[in-house]
């Protein structure tokens, strides 16, 4: 078993729509970025290659390279787990902890989960999706950013 730890941020735009896993959870804003600005999917994409000791999103998907602007990243966090599993890795189970002061996250749990779970491949039951605020404490605080943190757990996969 390996466990891998995966964090992101986004400062936070008035375009939107913010997107967590995919799925839409605030039409009216959203948060900055290269690619859709997906906290959630960066988050657990990080986790994932943490756990298989493979560096981290930007190795694979630098924000320097423009062929990533506005790129969805449910589509990136696809090839991270077909990076994993050739690493002959499989996700066995995540916990993503969002935190943000405005954007509320229960009204879209269900959602969240189980478009991690289909995309992973994983069963619901091993998907967790949490948030927090930060009681007005700095810039997550103030409004100005949303992010997310994520556990991941691998197991090697049953071929290798």
């Amino acid at each position: 078993m390996r466990v891998g730890w995966g964090f992101d941020a986004h400062r936070r735009s008035d375009d939107g729509p913010m997107l967590f896993a995919g799925v839409e959870v605030a039409s009216d804003r959203g948060l900055e970025g290269t690619s859709d600005a997906d906290v959630v999917a960066h988050a657990v994409a990080d986790a994932l290659l943490g756990a298989a000791a493979m560096g981290d999103l930007g190795t694979y998907f630098p924000s320097s390279d423009p062929q990533w602007e506005g790129a969805n990243s449910m589509q990136l966090l696809r090839q991270v787990a077909d990076i994993v599993t050739a690493a002959r890795y499989v996700p066995s189970s995540i916990d993503v902890t969002v935190i943000a002061q405005s954007v509320r996250v229960a009204p879209h749990r269900a959602a969240i989960r189980i478009a991690l779970s289909e995309l992973l491949e994983i069963p619901l039951d091993h998907v967790s999706v949490k948030a927090t605020t930060t009681d007005g404490m700095g810039f997550l605080g103030r409004d100005e950013g949303v992010a997310a943190t994520v556990v991941a757990v691998l197991r090697p996969s049953p071929t290798s």
